[in-house]
């Protein structure tokens, strides 16, 4: 999986004190590609609903997407940004 552009969220939460990117992808999300994330944290993946959902959460940052959807939101807690590295890499 390659990141192919990443942009602001087009939800934005900084008031809260977290800054959000919408990772755009090479290609869409595979469930194997869900369960290769798990590293990153605690991992809820609902893949029976009509429209599968996933979301990861760590102290400082916070994943979620949809199956068969090419781009991903990030969310990384402004101090904590440097986050996005270890993110970045687990994805490509």
């Amino acid at each position: 999986m390659t990141i192919i552009n990443i942009a602001p969220s087009p939800e934005p939460c900084t008031d809260a004190g977290w800054t959000a990117f919408q990772y755009h992808l090479d290609q869409p999300v595979t469930r194997e590609f869900i369960l290769s994330l798990r590293p990153l944290g605690s991992l809820v993946f609902l893949d029976s609903l009509a429209q599968p959902f996933f979301k990861i959460e760590s102290h400082h940052y916070m994943i979620k997407g949809l199956l068969n959807d090419t781009s991903i939101r990030v969310a990384v807690h402004r101090d904590h940004l440097d986050e996005q590295e270890t993110i970045k890499q687990l994805i490509e």
